[in-house]
C-alpha cells in the first residue's frame, strides 16, 4: 500500500472530524464564529443546520477511516469517499466559498491521484 496516499487520506479524515466538531459543537462559540466568519446572530439562527452539515462531514471521515482500516481491500472505499469529498468541495467552492476549493477539493484530488498510483 502507498504510505503517502494513506497519510493524505488520514489527514483528510482528520480534517473532516475537525470540521464535524466545529459545525456540531463550536458553531456558535468563538472558535466556530472565527472559523466561518459568522455573527453570533447568524450562528444562533443556523446552529441546527450546521450540526446536520457537521454530521455529514463525520460520515465522510468515517468512510475514509474505514477504507484505511480495510487495508488493500479498502481501495474502492477510499476512492469512493475521496470522490465524495472532492464533489462536496467543488460544490462548496462554487456555491459557498472559494476557499473550500483549497481546503477540501484540492486535498481530495491529491488523495485520489496518490491512491490511484
Amino acid at each position: 500500500m502507498n504510505t503517502a496516499a494513506n497519510l493524505v487520506v488520514l489527514l483528510i479524515a482528520l480534517m473532516h472530524l475537525y470540521i464535524l466538531v466545529l459545525e456540531m459543537f463550536l458553531w456558535d462559540k468563538p472558535r466556530g464564529l472565527k472559523a466561518f466568519g459568522l455573527t453570533p446572530e447568524f450562528a444562533a439562527q443556523t446552529k441546527v443546520l450546521a450540526a446536520n452539515q457537521g454530521l455529514y462531514n463525520g460520515f465522510l471521515a468515517a468512510g475514509l477511516l474505514w477504507g484505511l482500516y480495510l487495508g488493500p481491500d479498502g481501495h474502492g472505499v477510499r476512492v469512493f469517499f475521496l470522490s465524495c469529498v472532492l464533489v462536496a468541495g467543488l460544490y462548496g467552492a462554487a456555491t459557498a466559498n472559494r476557499r473550500i476549493l483549497f481546503i477540501q477539493a484540492l486535498p481530495a484530488a491529491l488523495g485520489l491521484v496518490l491512491v490511484g498510483l
